[in-house]
């Protein structure tokens, strides 16, 4: 999301793609090789940044994993801003997406947002044929609950593998819903319960948006969290980026964290998370979440 210049209608330019080009070799340096775009990031600049980059770089393609996402429609004079998964929709965002990153394929191709008015067999008519074509490899979704993906995938022969949520230690709807289940404070929790044990029993990936909270965990140094993650840091012999990302790591559902920053000393500071196994006990993973409560757990 942070590469290709600007939020406006302006092209992206040459400063643009350098610096697409160092967060991609950052990445690929920490051992990170699955790239996750969206039609909608910067208005398209950030998949026509990036095909520009692989346009540049021959052999690159091959090295990484893809990942598009398609079904949110930005704001556009009187038009509000709404989602869209009708099946010519996702068709039409999906080659020109493929366009923009000069491809001739995405591995994975999620569907960004749940949309009410979607008719599930027009969506799974559009995925089966850019399946056939070749044209996407796998399938998924963002923001979606349990229920939501097995009423998708009961019109569906592809399966969907992915399901990709707000995820972090300050965003903790997910873990706590289980746990604050027949408890006064369990119905404000909002959370889909259910969706992580669906996802986990049909082998579908989770992925975690948003797992750094763009810094804000460690930006204040007084507070508890951020002075428990430093500490363990430093015993750990890594960064805080780090530790925050194994605690999702850490949790037996397989979480995948999609770092989202475009920096690259920031990408180089969860190089441990893609290269170490999640270095955490069973009592520190439960420090950092009641330290992140600021209560504890009931």
């Amino acid at each position: 999301m942070g590469l290709g210049g600007g939020w406006d209608g302006r092209p992206y330019t040459s400063e643009d793609i350098r610096h697409a080009e160092t967060a991609i070799e950052a990445a690929l340096a920490a051992g990170i090789t699955a790239f996750d775009h969206a039609d909608i990031y910067r208005y398209g600049k950030s998949e026509a940044g990036f095909g520009e980059v692989l346009a540049r770089t021959p052999g690159l393609r091959r090295r990484i994993v893809l990942q598009g996402k398609c079904g949110i429609r930005l704001p556009d004079g009187e038009r509000p801003g709404h989602y869209d998964l009708r099946g010519a929709s996702i068709r039409r965002r999906v080659e020109e997406s493929l366009v923009r990153l000069r491809t001739d394929v995405l591995d994975v191709l999620l569907l960004h947002r749940p949309d009410p008015l979607a008719d599930p067999e027009d969506i799974a008519e559009a995925l089966t044929s850019l399946h056939a074509q070749g044209l996407v490899r796998q399938f998924g979704v963002s923001n979606m609950s349990g229920p939501r993906i097995a009423f998708l995938q009961a019109h569906l022969d592809v399966p969907l593998v992915v399901d990709q949520l707000e995820m972090s230690l300050a965003r903790r709807d997910w873990v706590e819903a289980g746990v604050l289940f027949d408890t006064p404070a369990g119905a404000a929790n909002g959370f889909a319960t259910g969706t992580l044990e669906h996802c986990a029993a049909q082998g579908i990936r989770l992925q975690a948006w948003g797992p750094l909270t763009r810094g804000s965990l460690t930006a204040d140094p007084d507070s508890p969290v951020c002075r428990l993650v430093t500490d363990l840091a430093g015993r750990k012999g890594t960064t805080p980026q780090t530790v925050l990302l194994w605690w999702l790591q850490r949790h037996p559902a397989g979480i995948a964290p999609v770092i989202g920053t475009a920096r690259p000393e920031r990408i180089a500071a969860c190089r441990d998370a893609a290269l170490r196994e999640p270095d955490l006990t069973h009592e520190e993973w439960y420090a950092l979440w009641v330290a992140a409560r600021g209560v504890p757990l009931p």
